[in-house]
This record gives C-alpha cells, sequence and structure tokens, in this order.
C-alpha cells in the first residue's frame, strides 16, 4: 500500500532535514525537479537493505545528490549500491558526490554511458562551451559550467557493474529483478522490480508531464511499456512524477500509444497536443499543464514529426 501521508519525523531523525517521503517499506522517493528554464532532476529512490542504502538514480544537481546523502546520514546508514535506470545527466549526475562520500558503493548501470560520452554528450559538451562564450548572464554561465563540469566527470558517472541482461540480482542483501531495455529512451534503460514490496522503478520509461523524446525511440519505447505492464506490480515510480498505481500507468501507456498514432498521421499539431492532455489528464497536474503543452509541440516538430538522422539510425539498431 503506497503512503501518501508522510510522516517525514520518522524518516529524519532529530534536527536533520530531508524530503525523503516512504512510499512502501523500506523505499523512500527524493522527489525530483522538472520545471520550464531549468535542467531537471529525475527522482531518485531510496532502498533499504541488510548491508546499507540502495540509491536507483542520483539527480544532477548537488542539492538533490545533497538530499541522498542527508537521508543516509539521517538513517546512519552507508550508500551501498546506486542502480542508473539510465545515462541522461539528471540520473546519473549525483554519482560523483555519492561515490566520493561512499568509495566502496558499487554502481549498477547498463553500457551505454560509455557511446553517449562519444555521440550525444560530447555534442551536448560542445553546444554548452559555444552557449558559454555567448552568455553575458553570470547566473545561466555558471549553470552552464556545472553542466559541462559534470559531463567532464568522465567514469564518475559510469558503472562499476555493467547490467547486460535482465533477470535476479541480490544487491546489498536485498533481492530485486533488474530488466534491461534497448533502444527504447536510450541504448540501455534498466528497470527495477522490487518483489517484496510490489513496486517497480521505471526510470525515464513513464515520465509525466509527457514523456521526453530526445534520445529514444519512440516504436521501442512504446515495446517497452507493454513489457512493464506483463509485471505483476502494485505501484511504480516514474523518473519523473508522482508514484502511480497499476491502473495509472494503463493510462499513461494508453495516452502514449495515442501519441505516437497520432504523430505518425495528419491531424493538426494542436490535435495531437490536445490528445495527449486529455488521455493523460487525470496523471497530470494542473499547474503542469501549459509545460505539457510545450513539450508535446516541440517533441512533435522536432522528433515525432521530423526525426533526426540520429534517431533514424537509433530506431535501427541491433
Amino acid at each position: 500500500m503506497l503512503i501518501r501521508i508522510f510522516a517525514l519525523a520518522a524518516i529524519c531523525h532529530g534536527a536533520l532535514a530531508c524530503a525523503a517521503s516512504q512510499i512502501a517499506p523500506g523505499i523512500y522517493l527524493i522527489e525530483g525537479e522538472a520545471t520550464p528554464n531549468r535542467q531537471p532532476d529525475g527522482n531518485s529512490i531510496v532502498l533499504t537493505a541488510p548491508n546499507g542504502l540502495i540509491v536507483f538514480d542520483t539527480g544532477r544537481h548537488k542539492e538533490h545528490a545533497q538530499e541522498i546523502l542527508d537521508f543516509a546520514r539521517a538513517q546512519d546508514r552507508p550508500i551501498a549500491a546506486i542502480i542508473n535506470s539510465h545515462w541522461h545527466l539528471d540520473h546519473v549526475g549525483g554519482n560523483p558526490l555519492l561515490r566520493a562520500a561512499f568509495p566502496e558503493a558499487q554502481v549498477y548501470a547498463s553500457s551505454a554511458i560509455d557511446a553517449a560520452r562519444r555521440g550525444f554528450l560530447a555534442d551536448y559538451r560542445a553546444q554548452l562551451v559555444a552557449q558559454l562564450a555567448a552568455t553575458k548572464d553570470p547566473e545561466a554561465g555558471s549553470a552552464t559550467r556545472a553542466e559541462i563540469a559534470l559531463i567532464d566527470a568522465g567514469a564518475a558517472l559510469g558503472p562499476t557493474d555493467i547490467v547486460s541482461k535482465s533477470g535476479p540480482v541480490t544487491i546489498a542483501g536485498r533481492e530485486l529483478r533488474l530488466h534491461l531495455e534497448s533502444h527504447a529512451v536510450t541504448a540501455g534503460d534498466v528497470w527495477v522490480f522490487d518483489p517484496e514490496t510490489r513496486v517497480l522503478l521505471a526510470g525515464d520509461l513513464v515520465t509525466l508531464p509527457a514523456p521526453f523524446f530526445e534520445s529514444a525511440c519512440p516504436a521501442r519505447w512504446r515495446s517497452s511499456l507493454s513489457r512493464l505492464e506483463q509485471e505483476h506490480f502494485d505501484w511504480l515510480v516514474p523518473g519523473h512524477g508522482a508514484p502511480m498505481h497499476k491502473r495509472e500507468f494503463a493510462v499513461y501507456r494508453k495516452a502514449f500509444g495515442n501519441l505516437l498514432d497520432c504523430a505518425a498521421g495528419k491531424d493538426k499539431k494542436f490535435v495531437c497536443i490536445d490528445r495527449w492532455i486529455d488521455d493523460a489528464s487525470t496523471l497530470i497536474a494542473s499547474k503542469d499543464v501549459s509545460y505539457a503543452r510545450t513539450l508535446i509541440g516541440y517533441y512533435l516538430d522536432n522528433y515525432l514529426r521530423h526525426p533526426t538522422e540520429r534517431v533514424r539510425s537509433f530506431c535501427t539498431a541491433p
């Protein structure tokens, strides 16, 4: 049962504050943030285990990673392991800080970050350097330099233990099931099912208020959602957005499919945008509707209806 009313005093002891919320016995959510005009942080989930804490995704900004460290301090337990759902910076950006604090922590992820560092992230870094040279805004310049530094962290962002296939695994003494999806959101997306609590950690295979298509193959992503639905979970934690019940995930999956179908058809862009908002209305907070419209419009123009050469080749990769 998802605990929607959280007693933070039971999680963070003494005067130490933290933003963790209990979503199931032994599983805590540190919410990410996705708002206009600021690079996002993905959700982080902390699982307690016999040998320490397991962190699923570590956010992007230092403030977010510090919330994870504060939680570990409050629990008086070490971070024994990190699982990264994929290589996007808003999910691996806290790795260097957490690994510096807990050098023995094992990091589980696919090897897809290696190609991303040579391709997508290298291109992104070049864009940031050009942007930094052109900006006169000190605050914007500081954010850009932080992003460049994050990319330059290199191997500290990547795994110590490569996830190359799906199957059961014992991490820090806790039994989990890791699943690997190929060429969906990225070349290698890891999602986790905890059989003890029937909670599924989806990473960016599920995001709100809209799917994020920058590095994705939409058709393969759609197939991945069907595999998530086959899992016997009660609750799913998305990469961005609030935890959802399985019946709510069914709404998300249908809305996702309808969006791809609309994009492939001849309807006007606004029709596809309205369809996403209508289909996913029960999942999108009212304050995020405008942002969702902007995102869907952007992805329709730049990815779904006019895919780049990189997206086309990505979708045909073996």
